[in-house]
């Protein structure tokens, strides 16, 4: 399809972590926002009843929300969490800010109250997008990105990687899920792919090489470009099987009047996204997923969702503010009662196994028990019992 680029995040257009308070502060009285912990808003759709809940499931994908990048992100995955009918948010996602070096490095107390919610729980996963150039979202131009990449290849940037690694084992949270280069199939990033698919690729590597070389990891990288053919067909960007843990796709609803078995078929789509990682042996996730062009679709949510249940991928991760999200987002009722509906009170926990009926003891026919005293009995491991023809089967 035709390239698309999407309007910029807020939270990728961060002038420095000192901004956090402030974008924060923004975020929380903009439209949607749940006040206080698991307060339904106005436009939210009943809770379902409890014959509605979803059961456990065995092998249910791991599943959570990019619901801001700081702190108040975290605090919000309890509330979401709550909103879900105590629904197991098992994934934490952000975002690192992409504006300078230093912050792509990972500042401590960016990625410390991640850290900490991760540490809580041994099943959790930690999702961290990261940047592979300073200044990614400045409209730097093809030449200087075909600089910076190959500058990359050569290692110039190897020690920014390497200190983020080191302070994520210092952290102890060194089974991090790194998303480096994210959506790099098109025009949106500065660490985008197209103005040098080679460099990239040993760009790619290097950071890979690097990162695990530290003492004490134990990420998993995954390779996630957004949907379709964008820019560049991702798979000339894949950097190999060596390198990659993960094959994931970012996937929104779009472009416009594309339906969803289109989303399906189409060249570089989620199909050849399924396909393309089991060719490779790779599990696949959705690190970024929502609504967008096509407005308030509950098709397109139902059937996303069915699909990740079908395909079961390592983890996802809805986009949850406007115009993509459910929760934190009023404008899409009809969708957000369909993600409620299917989500609500889901577990990964395996089925409780039945308890079984305890067998009363029976009296043989013809028999009568005998009261020889508790303390006997305890010793003869239950009553003796006189079977009444004992005199006819011995004569």
């Amino acid at each position: 399809m035709a390239p698309q680029q999407r309007p910029g995040r807020s939270r990728r257009r961060l002038a420095c972590v000192a901004a956090t308070v402030v974008a924060s502060a923004a975020l929380a009285s903009g439209p949607g926002f749940a006040a206080g912990a698991g307060a339904a808003r106005s436009a939210d759709p009943p809770a379902p009843a409890p014959t509605a809940a979803v059961e456990p499931k065995k092998d249910v994908p791991a599943f959570g929300a990019y619901l801001d990048y700081g702190s108040r992100g975290v605090a919000r995955i309890a509330e979401l969490s709550r909103w879900l009918g105590g629904a197991e948010l098992r994934v934490g996602h952000t975002y690192l800010p992409g504006d300078r070096w230093s912050n792509i490095e990972g500042a401590p107390d960016f990625l410390e109250s991640w850290a900490n919610w991760r540490r809580e729980r041994a099943d959790r996963m930690f999702v961290l997008n990261v940047p592979m150039l300073e200044r990614n979202e400045e409209r730097v131009s093809d030449a200087h990105v075909r600089l910076l990449l190959r500058q990359g290849a050569a290692g110039v940037f190897d020690h920014h990687f390497r200190r983020l690694a080191e302070r994520l084992v210092a952290l102890k949270v060194p089974d991090t899920v790194i998303v480096p280069g994210w959506e790099m199939n098109g025009i949106t990033y500065t660490h985008r792919c197209g103005p040098d698919p080679q460099a990239w690729k040993k760009y790619w590597n290097r950071i890979v090489t690097t990162m695990r070389s530290v003492p004490g990891q134990e990420f998993r990288f995954d390779f996630t470009p957004t949907r379709g053919r964008d820019a560049i067909p991702w798979t000339q960007c894949y950097p190999g099987d060596d390198t990659v843990d993960i094959i994931g796709m970012d996937s929104y609803d779009q472009p416009r009047g594309m339906s969803f078995d289109e989303q399906v078929k189409e060249p570089y789509g989620l199909q050849e996204h399924v396909d393309f990682a089991k060719a490779h042996g790779k599990p696949i996730s959705y690190p970024e997923w929502g609504l967008f062009r096509n407005g308030d679709n509950a098709e397109y949510m139902r059937r996303m969702l069915a699909w990740m249940d079908e395909h079961k991928p390592l983890y996802n991760t809805l986009t949850d503010y406007c115009p993509h999200g459910v929760w934190q987002c009023e404008d899409n009722p009809r969708s957000s009662e369909v993600y409620r509906s299917v989500l609500f009170g889901r577990t990964d926990e395996p089925e409780p196994s039945p308890t079984p009926t305890p067998v009363e003891p029976t009296t043989p026919p013809n028999c009568s028990p005998l009261d020889l005293g508790d303390w006997v009995e305890y010793w003869l491991g239950g009553k003796l019992c006189l079977r009444f023809d004992w005199y006819s089967r011995n004569w």
